[in-house]
């Protein structure tokens, strides 16, 4: 453990959940049953990202692509939302500054109120960073920062030459948080699915084969050392 709290002290960590209809389908149980345990190992890693010093962790927790999927099981997403919502209140405690990424509006009026009293209510905690993307995708927030900038432009605000990489992250929903060291994709996958496409710029990209609802601490301790012997050279030699 000290180890791990050592190698990770710092640490920015972006995750993809993802295998849990896939972990649902192999039991033979329905999907929405995948995501319920899905959502007790994210509440289990965050608070282990807390013990190890882990400086940020973000979750993409909901897609913008994911309404495609079926409208039962996005009703049921939505509602374990609403649950983790209330529960992520205990997160106070531990000292954590909660954060949602992604556009709110199509999301019910009770959540959005939620995730402002969350937000309000953990803004100046000193700990750790909890960001939860729900509704969120990495073009939409680029396209969003974008419409922001030429807004001031044209408002006179602003001039094109002043657009810079730092006033493009100063209008992301990460502002003045540290880009993601590396982001982990468990379930098997190698690709990024549309997540902090701007931050990511110089992530590196852990993989892992198993299913999110299986994640373990010991999967997260693995991810950590394989990014701790990676060389991270940021284009140079």
């Amino acid at each position: 453990m000290p180890d791990l709290q050592r190698m990770a002290q710092g640490l920015s960590i972006g995750i993809i959940m993802d295998g849990n209809g896939r972990w649902a389908k192999k039991r033979g149980l329905p999907r929405t049953a995948g995501h319920k345990k899905g959502a007790e190992v994210f509440q289990d890693i965050t608070r282990y990202c807390n013990q190890l010093g882990v400086e940020a962790v973000t979750f993409y927790a909901f897609s913008t692509e994911n309404w495609r999927r079926p409208q039962d099981e996005v009703n049921a997403i939505m509602r374990l939302f609403g649950e983790y919502l209330i529960k992520a209140f205990d997160y106070e405690k531990e000292n954590n500054r909660v954060v949602f990424l992604g556009d709110r509006a199509p999301l019910e009026a009770k959540y959005q109120q939620l995730m402002r009293e969350i937000e309000t209510k953990t803004a100046h905690n000193t700990g750790m960073t909890l960001n939860i993307a729900v509704n969120y995708g990495g073009r939409p927030e680029i396209v969003r920062a974008a419409r922001q900038l030429a807004e001031l432009v044209q408002q006179g605000l602003l001039q094109p030459g002043d657009i810079t990489e730092e006033r493009m992250s100063d209008h992301m929903y990460t502002r003045g948080q540290k880009d993601p060291d590396f982001i982990l994709r468990p379930s098997g996958e190698k690709r990024l699915s549309n997540f902090m496409l701007w931050q990511s710029a110089y992530s590196e990209l852990v993989e892992m084969d198993v299913l999110w609802p299986d994640f373990t601490r010991a999967d997260l301790d693995a991810a950590i050392e394989e990014f701790q012997r990676r060389s991270r050279r940021f284009g140079g030699i």
